[in-house]
């Protein structure tokens, strides 16, 4: 069933279902990229604090990593595949950012977590922005894992625990104390 609205748009039932979690989602971001705080917050066992918006980053840049912060919330839930690659077929974590950056950033950042993390540049924790990748080491190898930063000491990722993507802390629990490094690909 759908009706017709405006100059007959017809909206289905899985195209609202669509807009809504798109509405839902752009809300977040905008939220969350919106704050100003500058709160310090302990992450794991060190003395690193997350400090957000204290350095200055171009409109432009700040536009593209909200965007692909956006994108991203469009795959929670996705089922984990390792070497996943896409979202019909499930993603692992550099998979998830693969697909992320080439779709909303026409940006190609290929292979595991280590390979992704030769590019870009290195940020401290007072620099980071929604977009930017954050790295753990979480196999007892260095940046064997990677997930988007989304704000808010949050960053989403595509862990094989749990089996789909998800949000998770960067100042509490399991991967803050396994937090390495954060990198941006924006100027």
């Amino acid at each position: 069933m759908s009706q017709t609205f405006l100059s007959g748009f017809r909206a289905t039932p899985q195209g609202l279902i669509a807009l809504c979690i798109t509405a839902i989602a752009l809300t977040l971001i905008l939220n969350l990229s919106g704050c100003s705080s500058t709160s310090q917050r302990k992450v794991g066992a060190g003395d690193t604090a997350w400090r957000t918006r204290n350095a200055p980053r171009s409109a432009a840049a700040q536009e593209k990593g909200n965007e692909v912060a956006l994108f991203s919330l469009g795959l929670m839930n996705i089922g984990y595949r390792f070497g996943g690659k896409n979202p019909e077929a499930g993603l692992d974590c550099s998979g998830m950012v693969s697909y992320v950056f080439s779709q909303s950033a026409n940006l190609k950042l290929q292979g595991s977590a280590a390979d992704i993390a030769q590019r870009g540049r290195p940020i401290g924790t007072e620099q980071i922005y929604p977009g930017d990748l954050v790295f753990f080491n979480t196999l007892n190898r260095p940046k064997s894992h990677v997930g988007i930063y989304i704000g808010e000491g949050r960053f989403i990722h595509a862990p094989s625990s749990q089996g789909k993507v998800r949000i998770d802390s960067l100042t509490s629990g399991w991967f803050a104390t396994r937090f390495e490094e954060a990198r941006s690909y924006f100027e």
